[in-house]
Formats: structure tokens, C-alpha cells, sequence
């Protein structure tokens, strides 16, 4: 019975004390919020404290979840990339996410902007890991738009509501997002071409030494 129940409606059961209802939002959930924490972070340890905190929240009553402001689901991404912000700027392992622009953001270079969809081209030819340290390696803020949006499919609004900012932001955000992360791409597998051809370059000349040295050797015979 619970599992047709919408997240609103479990919400409310859970509010009343049903536990029922806790194990049926956090099957339907945790996936989720757990794969967003991991592309955030690049840890496993520590998408999965914060995917444990995220619900140990929900349990405890902590948040204030608002319908008129989001989704249940923009709600829960939201607490878990405040959680997952906690952690990185403790670790120092990157630089703090900002609420809002504030001019912190420089224009995008017209070498990076991002026509049509080639992120979506480019992905599709690398290997898994390649595009998963492409979005480590961005900056925090433009990483999570990317994570929400793209790999997790959330609409620009429950975006919205998660990160706390304008619907526009997010589209600005990841319009820059995009672009970096398309050069990102283009450089990584324009070194692996490079380097694809000096390991060939030194193949063949190893090659034609071995070949010389026979030539050399029947010429001594």
C-alpha cells in the first residue's frame, strides 16, 4: 500500500510516526541521493555518510521540508549537497560552493560555448571514468548543476529549489558547466591521441632498429 503513495503523502504518515513510511521513502530515494553525493565527492565513504545523514534528518524531524517551495525530492538533494558541502570544505578538498553568483563567476570565452549538445556527443565516445574525473575536476558549483541536470535528470526547477537560486542561475550555471566540460573532454582525449602516437612512433622505430640491426648482422655473416 505504501509504495503507491507519493512522496507528499508518506511525508505525512512519517510526520505522524509511521515507520512504514520512512523504509518506503528511503528504498524509493537513497539511490538517488546517493549517487548524487558520490559524483560530488569522487568517495564512496562519503557519499555514504551523507546519504545516511540525509535520512537520519528526514527521520529526526531537523528540516523543514515546504511543498510550496519544491519538491520532496529537490528538498532531500538539497540537504544532502548542503551535507556533501560540509564535508569537502572540512577535507579542503575544494573550494567553497557559493549560494549565488555575486560577480564571482567571469563570462564564459566564446571558445567555450557549448552549441547544441556536444557534451552529450562527447560522453557518449569516452570511457565512463573519463567523464566522471571531467566533473570532479570542475568547481563545485558548476559541478552540482551538471550532477542535478544532467545526471540525475532533474527539471531546472526542482534544481532550483535544491541549490536555493534562481531557475535562471541554474541555466547559466550549466550552460558554463557544459562548455568547461567539453574542453575538459577535447583535452583529455587529445592526450590520449598523443600519446596513442608516440607509443606508436617509438614502436616503429624500434622496428627499424631491430630491422637495420639484422641487415647489419647478415653483412658481417
Amino acid at each position: 500500500m505504501h509504495s503507491t503513495l507519493s512522496d507528499d503523502e508518506l511525508v505525512t504518515l512519517l510526520r505522524a510516526g509511521d515507520e512504514i513510511a520512512f523504509v518506503t521513502l528511503y528504498r524509493r530515494r537513497q539511490g538517488g541521493i546517493y549517487r548524487f553525493a558520490l559524483r560530488m565527492s569522487g568517495s564512496e565513504a562519503i557519499a555514504e555518510d551523507v546519504t545516511q545523514e540525509v535520512f537520519m534528518t528526514l527521520m529526526r524531524g531537523d528540516g523543514h521540508y515546504d511543498p510550496s517551495r519544491g519538491s520532496f525530492s529537490a528538498y532531500l538533494f538539497g540537504v544532502a549537497r548542503n551535507q556533501v558541502r560540509r564535508r569537502l570544505e572540512k577535507d579542503r578538498f575544494l573550494e567553497p560552493i557559493y549560494d549565488d553568483d555575486d560577480g564571482r563567476e567571469s563570462p564564459t570565452p566564446e571558445r567555450l560555448i557549448a552549441l547544441n549538445d556536444p557534451l552529450g556527443d562527447l560522453t557518449r565516445k569516452e570511457t565512463i571514468a573519463s567523464v566522471r574525473q571531467a566533473v570532479l575536476a570542475l568547481p563545485a558549483h558548476y559541478r552540482e548543476v551538471v550532477v542535478l541536470c544532467d545526471l540525475q535528470e532533474m527539471s531546472y526547477a526542482d534544481a532550483s529549489a535544491a541549490l536555493g537560486c534562481a531557475v535562471g542561475t541554474v541555466r547559466s550555471r550549466l550552460h558554463r558547466a557544459r562548455a568547461l566540460l567539453v574542453e575538459k573532454l577535447r583535452a583529455h582525449q587529445s592526450a590520449e591521441e598523443a600519446a596513442e602516437e608516440a607509443a606508436e612512433g617509438a614502436a616503429e622505430g624500434a622496428a627499424e632498429g631491430a630491422a637495420e640491426a639484422g641487415q647489419t648482422s647478415k653483412c658481417f655473416v
